[in-house]
């Protein structure tokens, strides 16, 4: 519409119209563009961390990130050295998300559950990095960090040398690969989730109509096998990794690497008891 029409329509309703832009005078300096925000790694991890949240780890690369800080890609490299150093910064920032307690008596069990549910939350809640965890040490700060807290709460419960040091790395290894069987079945919309649900009732289907008297376990255990639900299966799989630790803190053997008789003393009594 014409800036006149829409002048006498303003008019009308009472309004006054917004005047067209107004050039600047020669003898007048025009606005200053705002300053940008400088550079900095800090900036850089934080802005990789929203884009993969929002878009998914395929499309955090160096070039995208320079787009969304609005800055030439090759300006990022004063900062970090390629995308995998870019990876483990943001996985190290994300670890200071994971609640890690204080050892207390009598709660060892429920306090490495707690610790495990918190590490599950975290990668939930940032998606793909389950998939940044699954190849990496988490040898940054908070992740050293995180790592000697961890074995301190393991070592608190009794655990000999051998399997404090074993345990935590099973633990993580669990925890991260159910939070990226789970993040992956729920990536795309609801139309995988759906299809995740069709396929598994085809199977639980399929396991059923097998021969019970060649399959029985498969027919038995077909409701199970194929059950979607992610939270019932994590909380189990801690029972039984935690099950083990505890008998195997509760069986004095020693781990062949010259322990002190104190940590295998702590070792023959259950963790929690």
């Amino acid at each position: 519409m014409p800036y006149d029409e829409v002048c006498d329509l303003l008019r009308c309703e009472g309004r006054r119209p917004m005047p067209e832009e107004i050039p600047v005078p020669p003898w007048r300096r025009p606005k200053k563009a705002p300053p940008r925000m400088p550079l900095s790694q800090d900036r850089i991890v934080d802005t990789a961390l929203g884009i993969l949240d929002a878009e998914g780890l395929d499309a955090l690369s160096m070039r995208r990130l320079a787009q969304e800080l609005k800055t030439g890609h090759a300006s990022l490299y004063a900062h970090v050295g390629n995308r995998d150093e870019l990876l483990d910064l943001v996985f190290d920032l994300v670890l200071t998300e994971v609640e890690i307690p204080d050892p207390e008596p009598g709660r060892w069990a429920e306090q490495v559950k707690e610790m495990c549910r918190s590490l599950r939350r975290v990668f939930l809640a940032h998606r793909d990095v389950a998939r940044i965890a699954i190849d990496r040490v988490p040898l940054g700060p908070n992740g050293i960090m995180g790592m000697e807290r961890t074995l301190n709460l393991l070592r608190a419960g009794g655990l000999r040398d051998e399997l404090a040091a074993y345990g935590g790395d099973l633990l993580s290894t669990f925890v991260t690969a159910e939070a990226l069987e789970q993040s992956s079945r729920h990536s795309g919309a609801e139309q995988s989730q759906e299809q995740a649900g069709m396929f598994a009732d085809q199977l639980h289907g399929y396991l059923k109509s097998l021969p019970a008297a060649q399959f029985p376990n498969l027919v038995h255990l077909a409701g199970p096998i194929t059950s979607l639900d992610s939270d019932r299966r994590f909380e189990l799989g801690l029972e039984i990794i935690i099950a083990g630790l505890v008998a195997g803190a509760g069986d004095g053997a020693d781990d062949g690497d010259g322990a002190d008789d104190g940590v295998r003393t702590a070792g023959s009594t259950p963790p929690g008891s």
